[in-house]
């Protein structure tokens, strides 16, 4: 029980489910801040009372859901914004490592709060070309939210810069410089949730109420609205730098969609799974080709040019448990890995389907983050629920162990990497900081191991 005084209750459930590294240079030294007129808020809040009332009205109907309509043209694409709020959260500080330089939520609190109040949070809130974001996704209670944080290598700085409500829950991030109905780069990121529909963001506007479109819709039939795209959780998105227009999605429902986002459509539906798909990439080098991780233990290799044929245009590898993650290598494109359920790791090579090239067992509970480094093509990083990080030394035979690491957050769910900087990796978990950014150059062993010179 709060007493009168006390501060606000914990939050019984808080953690970082999902995260990602948006590149530097990309985005606007000035946010754009939205100012909504009168008949726009009018106009929001009625279609959100609609909603509610209809909500009611159905709740014991799925297919009645009331779901505001989703259908997406190249004109509708254009005018709509994105979805903010101003909640910050408070974390605490935690120890790291002598020696170790770790940027984190917990210690930014001291950067965002400096002697100088006005000029300072004036320059904060000015992107550098320099400053990557990272794009968090923030769980606590029965709120989700994506908080866009502003990180500085050279400075060692990383401090929030704004953030906005989520429909739900957040499961996958995703950055692309795709932007629908424009003819200029963008720099949007799509985030697939608990809810089956896909939600698209424009990184460049910081105060508007609502994605700038979305993919997919539950349907209606009040308001004879039909029901396309996923219906159940994405789990894992992949962008095509290729053919940038194109995005995949792995869902709950057992489906791998592409999505053609200049229609705001699916292009193909994949079908061929037997369980939900969790951990999808489209190939580095070779766009019609995309991976899959299944939970019913299969990892497919789709070639994705023959819509009609797709379903039965894969070669395999199957593997005990189920699988978690799936990831190209950077530089040697011809080989990926897999990580499993059970904390197994196994590296396989395109052109030898049904073979596994070694395995070994690398954590004690599931891989919730992959990582090769494209300038040191045998390291590899991963982490696992059981809070640990681990880096190998490998090679197409066998992976030796380099070392590992405890951030000490709890429950590691989620592991990227720095676009500019390999050796920079972002977590997710469920202790104090529950965000951190972190270089394992820091580690004397792998500095040793891999010949990489001590900093000046």
């Amino acid at each position: 029980m709060t007493e009168p005084g006390d501060g606000p209750a914990e939050p019984s459930i808080d953690f970082v489910p999902a995260l990602c590294f948006v590149p530097r240079g990309v985005t606007k030294e000035r946010p754009e801040k939205i100012v909504l007129t009168q008949s726009e808020l009018a106009r929001i809040i009625g279609e959100t009372r609609d909603q509610l009332h209809e909500g009611d009205d159905d709740n014991d109907d799925d297919d009645d859901e009331d779901e505001e309509d989703m259908d997406v043209d190249r004109e509708d694409v254009a005018a709509n914004n994105g979805h903010s709020q101003d909640d910050e959260f408070d974390f605490d500080n935690y120890e790291n490592e002598e020696n170790s330089t770790v940027t984190n939520i917990a210690n930014v609190a001291d950067e965002q709060v400096p002697d100088e109040d006005e000029d300072s949070e004036a320059e904060d809130e000015v992107i550098k070309p320099t400053d990557n974001l990272v794009l968090v996704g923030h769980v606590q209670d029965d709120a989700a939210s994506m908080e866009v944080w502003v990180f500085n290598q050279e400075e060692q700085a990383l401090y929030t810069h704004h953030d906005f409500l989520l429909p739900s829950f957040p499961l996958c991030i995703e950055w692309m410089n795709h932007d629908a109905g424009s003819d200029k780069p963008g720099n949007m990121c799509a985030i697939g949730c608990m809810d089956p529909v896909i939600t698209i963001w424009d990184l460049d506007i910081q105060d508007s109420i609502e994605p700038t479109f979305k993919l997919g819709s539950k349907g209606n039939r009040k308001k004879q609205k039909e029901q396309y795209g996923h219906t159940d959780a994405v789990l894992d998105l992949s962008w095509n730098p290729q053919f940038e227009h194109i995005l995949a999605s792995g869902s709950v429902d057992r489906t791998l969609i592409l999505w053609d986002m200049d229609e705001g459509q699916p292009h193909t539906t994949i079908t061929a799974f037997e369980e939900k798909v969790q951990s999808i990439e489209f190939h580095p080098e070779e766009a019609q080709s995309i991976l899959t991780g299944c939970s019913d233990g299969l990892v497919r290799l789709f070639d994705c040019r023959d819509a009609d044929n797709v379903d039965s245009a894969f070669v395999k590898w199957q593997i005990s448990g189920e699988v978690e993650k799936v990831l190209w290598h950077p530089t040697e494109t011809n080989y990926f890995i897999i990580g499993t359920n059970d904390g197994s790791l196994h590296y396989a090579d395109k052109r030898q389907p049904k073979k596994l090239l070694w395995s070994v067992k690398a954590h004690n509970e599931e891989i919730s983050g992959v990582c090769f480094n494209k300038e040191m093509p045998n390291l590899l990083t991963s982490t696992s629920t059981e809070g640990t990080l681990k880096i190998w030394n490998f090679n197409s035979t066998e992976p030796k162990h380099v070392y590992e690491h405890d951030f000490n957050m709890g429950r590691l769910q989620c592991m990227r990497q720095c676009p500019e900087d390999p050796y920079t990796l972002a977590f997710g978990g469920e202790k104090p900081p529950r965000c951190a950014v972190f270089n394992i150059k820091n580690f004397e062993a792998v500095r040793r191991t891999f010949g990489i010179p001590d900093a000046e």
